[in-house]
């Protein structure tokens, strides 16, 4: 009888392995465990690359209204006593207010600026505005602002406003397709810069 039952134990351990891959009950939930984080992953990364695309329409949205606001003088810098007159900083604070809705600006971006990158200059033609985005070192260099200028000029000279802004890029799946800003000391990029310009002759004010 021993030698039975020991006989039995290679056949109840071959009918315990059949069980176990007949069995179906958890199939469902191994296959979502597996499934899940990839599919999250690219819905997330969905919904941001909507986000910023919404966000770079705002951005060119409020760069028209502003520059607007410049042509037609409802924006000036030359007299002081004018209802009209905004410093730099008036303006940087007005242009935060038309994007706050996605793109929000800290407490200080007004007088210190992070994310937001402003430069409105007069030319004396069309052909002397920059096309290319200034870069330190490459085309997926910094933002170099060290040209920019708030000096608007005054009625029919011609202008250009032109706003960049760091949209920081949280998907890892994204990242390396979309970034193309690579700040000093940083080894791979991690911001989309946003760009919107617009060029223009002022009204006659």
């Amino acid at each position: 009888m021993p030698g039975l039952a020991g006989d039995d134990r290679p056949k109840r351990g071959r009918g315990l392995l059949r069980r176990f891959f007949k069995e179906k009950s958890g199939t469902s939930s191994i296959e979502f465990a597996l499934l899940a984080l990839p599919f999250l992953i690219v819905v997330f990364a969905s919904l941001e690359t909507f986000t910023a695309f919404t966000a770079e329409q705002l951005l060119a949205n409020a760069t028209e209204t502003m520059a607007r606001k410049i042509r037609t003088g409802e924006i000036t810098v030359t007299d002081k006593t004018s209802p009209a007159y905004m410093s730099e900083e008036d303006f940087r604070k007005a242009f935060c207010g038309e994007i706050s809705i996605i793109m929000t600006c800290s407490a200080t971006e007004a007088k210190t600026p992070s994310r937001l990158f402003i430069d409105v200059r007069s030319f004396a033609d069309f052909s002397k505005i920059p096309a290319a985005i200034p870069r330190k070192g490459g085309s997926n260099g910094d933002l170099d602002t060290s040209s920019f200028k708030f000096a608007p000029g005054g009625p029919t000279t011609i202008n250009i406003v032109r706003a960049y802004y760091r949209w920081e890029v949280i998907t890892d799946l994204v990242r390396p397709y979309v970034t193309n800003l690579r700040p000093a000391g940083s080894s791979m990029p991690k911001d989309y810069l946003m760009v919107s310009t617009s060029a223009f002759r002022n009204e006659n004010f």
